[in-house]
Order: structure tokens, then sequence, then C-alpha cells
């Protein structure tokens, strides 16, 4: 192969990355995709518990990248992380297949297998997650015009996976019968494994820097005693420990999940703001980027709903009966997939066609907000004097699903970008942490908004009161909309802080 033609498409390890954090998302958004369902129908939780556990679940999930990241930088590298976080995801997937076939025999057994396979899954995803994804950038030499396109096929991959797994998992596993939710977490559990097996066989060949190195091996200054496996063995069951204590004591005991991020949010505030080193432009981008992290907690705890409330309307009210067929509930998560896939690219090619005239960043992320409100008013109005117990069509929640990934191609991929060009250098990893952090409160946030899906009673939230579903889906299009307004006036001021021109 000439070295023009090399240069032309792309090396083969970037396949073997989409291979792997492709199998890894089918197992991650198919066991999602079932995960309420399992909790209300075979466990018998209330929705209002089983929406604020969904939320302190996919919260942590979006926490522990943070321990993974910094463990794998120094001590044990990527591929080793990758390996390690795949494997006890799996077994994560296997106590909840366990889980699910004890339920009725066994609650006190069941209930046990349930909060240890969920603490592995979020423990795994920590090691797995941040890994996977840094070594797509080091396939190329700097500044190579692949990198861009190359993210971009890796977001394919993680959207094939997204879009498979709710379609595969809810095929065997949301049937109608609850014992039938253990095949869902099997079917992940394999998936995952298949993850694993692409690491295994085709890293050490083919995910190679330009220098022809394999990347993501261990660090060179790595103490010997942390890669020998009893050691690897015992941090992983201490960590995994530690998350599976952390989601029961916040689901069980008290919620101090929300304390907890917005804590550390305002501690790392301080503590960057008060740097003396730090000029008036570099503490305006700090700024700039808690601002744009405030506003984007609005869009993902209201995007979020898919997995919990919104999972609770696809079964319940939604009429899914084709006469020959009745399309699980589960099934829907798998649009917003399909939805950035079909779309991805006109929104790659909008921003260009509009050159000069293409908004900023914080615009864009403000339009994002904006389509997430008008998806939640399509659905507001399908289901606005609809009687109890009637079913509405499917084109509601399809459209608004539509209406939301838009949002999401207009705010996600901005705002991580974003994220990294303001932050000092010497807090870059620190200021990611806070784009993760909102994420996690985010997350959080949309379990407990979740918990208030109308159940027949009148729920309110800070005084706004709900006793149907049209009361129910116009809170989330006066909260994005409010958001959205809100950081359109901002714009101007954000872009003058932002200080492009200064370093």
């Amino acid at each position: 192969m000439s070295e023009t033609t090399a240069q032309k498409g792309h090396p083969k390890g970037l396949w073997v990355l989409f291979g792997t954090e492709m199998w890894e998302r089918f197992n991650y958004y198919g066991m999602r995709a079932v995960l309420v369902l399992f909790m209300t129908k075979a466990l018998m939780f209330d929705k209002a518990f089983a929406s604020n556990l969904y939320g302190s679940y996919t919260s942590l999930v979006y926490l522990t990248p943070l321990i993974g990241g910094y463990i794998a930088d120094r001590y044990w590298g990527n591929q080793r992380s990758i390996i390690a976080g795949g494997i006890v995801m799996a077994l994560g997937e296997f106590l909840l297949f366990f889980c699910g076939s004890t339920y009725s025999s066994s609650p006190e057994l069941s209930s046990l297998l349930f909060f240890s396979g969920l603490g592995l899954m979020i423990a795994g995803n920590g090691f797995f997650k941040p890994n996977i994804s840094s070594l797509v950038g080091q396939l190329y030499p700097k500044n190579d015009k692949r990198i861009d396109p190359a993210y971009t096929i890796f977001y394919m991959g993680i959207n094939v996976g997204g879009a498979l797994g709710p379609f595969i998992c809810g095929l065997v596993g949301d049937t109608g019968d609850p014992a039938d939710f253990k095949w869902a977490f099997l079917a992940g559990g394999i998936g995952m494994l298949i993850s694993v097996a692409v690491q295994l066989m085709f890293h050490k060949k083919y995910v190679l820097g330009p220098d022809n190195k394999v990347l993501g091996l261990t660090p060179t200054n790595s103490p010997a005693i942390w890669i020998k496996p009893i050691a690897i063995i015992l941090g992983l069951a201490a960590f995994s420990a530690l998350a599976i204590g952390m989601l029961y004591i916040d689901a069980k005991v008290v919620s101090y999940m929300t304390y907890l991020l917005a804590g550390s949010a305002i501690l790392i505030f301080v503590m960057v703001m008060t740097d003396k080193t730090l000029n008036k432009f570099e503490k305006n981008r700090v700024i700039v980027l808690f601002t744009v992290v405030f506003f984007v907690i609005f869009f993902w705890s209201a995007f979020e709903q898919a997995g919990a409330s919104l999972t609770f309307f696809a079964e319940e009210q939604t009429q899914r009966d084709l006469g020959f067929f009745t399309v699980p509930a589960s099934w829907f998560q798998s649009l917003n997939s399909i939805f950035v896939v079909a779309f991805a690219p006109v929104f790659a090619w909008l921003w260009i066609k509009l050159g000069k005239n293409e908004p900023s960043a914080p615009t864009k992320m403000a339009i994002g907000l904006f389509l997430l409100a008008i998806g939640y008013l399509w659905i507001a109005f399908g289901v606005k004097n609809v009687g109890t117990g009637i079913k509405v069509s499917m084109i509601w929640l399809t459209g608004m699903y539509a209406l939301h990934t838009w949002g999401e191609l207009c705010l996600s991929p901005i705002g991580l970008s974003l994220a990294n060009k303001l932050a000092p250098f010497k807090y870059a990893s620190l200021l990611m942490a806070v784009w993760f952090l909102g994420n996690a409160f985010a997350n959080k946030l949309a379990g407990v908004l979740s918990a208030l899906y109308p159940d027949g009673k009148t729920k309110t939230f800070l005084g706004y009161e709900m006793n149907d579903n049209y009361d129910f889906f116009m809170l989330f299009v006066v909260m994005a909309g409010v958001a959205s307004l809100i950081l359109f006036l901002l714009t101007k001021k954000l872009q003058t802080m932002m200080h492009t021109d200064q370093q």
C-alpha cells in the first residue's frame, strides 16, 4: 500500500475501536431500554422509586469515568482498562440475568443481585468509556485532516449499537411476560463479551499509532505492582463495591447525590477562580464554561426521560398494536440513534453551507434547547384532552424523538468541543470533569422529574400542579423553552467573554 493511499483511507485500528464501542453501546442501551420496565413489572417497584433509582444509576455512570480515566492514564493504560471494564460490565449483566431468574422465588437474593449488577455496570463503565474515545485521536498524526471524520465514523458506531441494543434486547426481553426480561440482560452481557473479544483479538495487531507502535499499553512510569493480576482484581473489586454502596445508599438510605454533585461543582469553580496564576481572559472563559454546563443540565434532564417516564408512556399510553405484531415499548429507545445516523450528515452539511453565517457555539446550544421544547410541545398536543385509558398514535412519540435528536445534534458535539477549547491548559482534565458533572447532575434530575409522571394523583413541582400527561409534558416545554430564551439573550455576552482572539 502506497503512502498516499494510506493517507486517504483510515487505519484498520479505527474499525477495531468502532466494533469494540458498538457492542458496548449495544449492551448499555439494550439494558437501559428495559430497566424501568423490569423494575416496575418484575421487581414491583413503584414508578417514583424506579425513576429515582434510574436517575441515580445513570448519574453514577457519568461520574465513574473520572476515576477510571485517571487510573488508566497513570497505571493501567487504555487497553487493559477497556478489557477490565468490559469484563466487569459483562459480569454486571449476568448478575442482572440471575436477578431476573430469581425475583419471584427468592426476592431477597434477587434484590442483592439487582443492586450488585447495576453497581458492576457503573464501575465497569468507568474504566471502559473514557479510554476507548481517547484512542481514536491517537491513531493519527497531529493536525491530520482525517481526525474529525474518524470521530464521525466512531460516533456512528455508538449509534449503530444504540439502535441495535434496544431492538434486540426488547425483542427477546420485553415480551409482555416479566419472566422474559432476563433474556434482555443475557443478550446485553453477550454483546459486552463480543466487545471484549474484539479488543483481545485485534487491538495489538491493528490499533497502532502513526509510528506503528501499539497504542494504549501500560504507561512508562507505572509501578509494576499496579499491573499484577491480583492488584487489578482487588482494585476492580474495591471500586465495584464502592459503586454498589453509593447506588444503594442513594436509593434506599439517604438521597445525597444531588448535594454531592452540586458541592463538587462549586468547589471546582471556587478553586479555579481563586487561582492567581490565571489571567482575566482565562477566568472569563471558565465562567462561560460553567454557564454553558448549567444550561446543558436543563437539556439532558428533559432528554433523558427517554429511559424513564417516556418508557412508561410508550408502555401504557401509546397504541403499539400493528394488527400482526405489537411493538415493544423498549423499541422506541432505538429511535434516537436511528435519527442520529440519518440526520448527522445533514447538520454537518448545514453548518458548512451557512459559512460565515454559521451560528456561534452558545447560539447552537440555545437552538438545541428550543428544539427540545418543541418536541415536548408536539407530544403535549398529542395527549391534550385525551381521556384516561385511551392510547395515542405512535406518531407523537416518533415525532418527539426526531425533534429531540435535532436538538441533540445542535448541542452535544458542540458542547464537548467547547469545553475543550475554553478550559485553561492547567485545568484541562478538571474542567472536562465539570462537563461530566453537568451530565451526572442532569441524569439525577431526570430521575427526580420522571418520578412526577402522572399516576392519577396531583403532583407538584416548584408550585406547578400536574394532573395529567399534558401538564407533565408542558413542564418540560416551559423548562427547556425558558432556558433556551435566556441562553439566546446571553449569547452575545458569552461570545465576548470567550475572548477567542486572546491567549
